[in-house]
């Protein structure tokens, strides 16, 4: 997602230039090594003490942002609700479906990647490269002891995950899962003040939210020289077959968030809102249109408004409080994309995951895509901090990152329609509703006194 659509456009289309540049340069070389060998090592050793550490800038930046960022965002999302108690029909049926859309669609996305398994293609000799190469070297076998060493997963192991004795020591060791726990706490007592202390602790979580987010975007001006660098480098090292896995893991994400969008929230839309699917896409085709160009929900906000209220006939209301709430919080792309990141990324590492905790990944998938910033590959740090949290060598988000941009296109895509379709259904409810009301009142008036 992104907050500009000119900038933001310009720098969407910098990035994948540069992912086209980094690619072909290095198939080209690749080729040219396999009668050469001396272009490949003399590319090798360029990518090892030039390319990789300039990606790694890239990637330190989006470290340094991922604590304060998570408890920003999230913090500042429950803070900004208001009374949780005063918040009512309307709100309760919005954060309801948000979350249901955002847990189908990680539901769809693990069980694409579980399938598939597209990182479990790569043969053991191309992972162990990708763990020797990647400066991870001695972590390589202390990631084997640590899954080895792992404690059963059951409710003691979920609340010690989630709820430690010493929340800082979890912070300095990179535990994300504690942190998010903490900062929806802080937003809802924060609720709980008095109004002029909730508005000074709301200005506060936005300044700190604002100062996190345009570090991320001194990032993002790397990312068209740190892209093509890093792409570079994953071809001259691993070669073609990464390639094709990584290939697999694209076309599957974009299946699977194609079949949520026209598939789980066609039958939404038919159930709940009582509306043709084929009507309902048919006149929000401006919107998706929108939301793909600009990778925007912020900048499609207008456009949704203005869509929902004049073609779908959703009441200002509903759309003024569902829409601009879903441009926020609800993100089933962002949660789609980040399970299946997760676990993409365990798979060329060799980490295996259970069930029970593709289980918390989902959970945790869902309460971090609502903290992630309005701003191209927002979802980075947060993807990096679940990374660690499941054991997974966090430098591994660089094996996508030449991939995102397109990814986070389609993503923005899902989010806007996901939101449209939660306006449709809540003020269907709510007409429904007051439907009921209204004709309980007029019977009452007519029965004799």
């Amino acid at each position: 997602m992104a907050k500009s659509s000119g900038s933001s456009d310009r720098l969407a289309n910098r990035i994948l230039w540069g992912l086209a540049i980094g690619l072909v340069a290095g198939v080209v070389v690749r080729l040219i090594g396999a009668s050469s060998p001396q272009v490949l090592a003399a590319a090798g050793w360029l990518s090892e003490k030039v390319f990789d550490p300039f990606g790694q800038i890239f990637l330190r930046l989006l470290f340094f942002v991922v604590i304060p960022l998570v408890f920003g965002s999230l913090a500042l999302g429950v803070v900004q609700l208001g009374r949780l108690d005063k918040l009512g029909p309307l709100a309760g049926r919005t954060f309801l479906i948000f979350f249901f859309n955002m847990a189908v669609g990680v539901i769809l996305g693990l069980t694409m990647m579980n399938m598939l398994k597209p990182g479990v293609k790569l043969d053991a000799g191309k992972k162990d490269a990708i763990m020797a190469e990647q400066s991870f070297g001695e972590r390589a076998e202390a990631l084997k002891t640590t899954a080895a060493e792992r404690p059963k997963f059951n409710l003691e192991y979920m609340v010690n995950m989630m709820m430690p004795r010493n929340l800082l020591k979890s912070v300095v060791e990179f535990q994300v899962l504690p942190l998010i726990l903490f900062a929806l706490l802080v937003g809802a007592a924060g609720t709980q003040l008095r109004e002029t202390q909730r508005l000074q602790l709301q200005g506060g979580l936005e300044i700190l939210t604002e100062l996190m987010t345009r570090i991320v975007h001194f990032a993002l001006l790397l990312a068209p020289f740190a892209v093509p660098a890093l792409i570079f480098s994953v071809v001259i090292t691993f070669g073609f077959e990464f390639l094709k896995s990584l290939a697999v893991f694209v076309t599957g994400v974009l299946v699977v968030m194609a079949i949520h969008l026209f598939g789980t929230m066609s039958l939404l839309v038919k159930v709940f809102a009582r509306r043709s699917p084929r009507q309902f896409f048919g006149a929000i085709r401006t919107i998706l249109v929108t939301a793909f160009s600009t990778s925007s929900s912020s900048a499609t906000l207008p456009t949704s408004i203005q869509v929902s209220r004049e073609q779908l006939g959703v009441s200002a209301s509903t759309a003024g409080f569902v829409l601009p709430m879903g441009a926020t919080m609800n993100m089933s792309g962002t949660a789609l994309y980040e399970g299946c990141v997760v676990l993409f990324i365990a798979q060329v590492y060799g980490v295996d995951l259970s069930m029970a905790q593709q289980v918390v990944l989902l959970l945790f998938s869902v309460l971090s895509a609502v903290a992630v910033a309005g701003i191209p590959g927002g979802s980075l740090p947060l993807i990096v901090g679940l990374l660690v949290n499941f054991g997974i060598p966090a430098e591994g988000i660089a094996l996508i990152l030449g991939t995102d941009r397109i990814l986070d296109m389609a993503r923005t895509v899902l989010n806007v329609g996901a939101d449209v379709v939660t306006a449709c259904i809540v003020d269907e409810q709510l007409k429904l509703k007051n439907g009921v009301a209204d004709l309980a009142g007029g019977l009452d008036d007519q029965l004799p006194v």
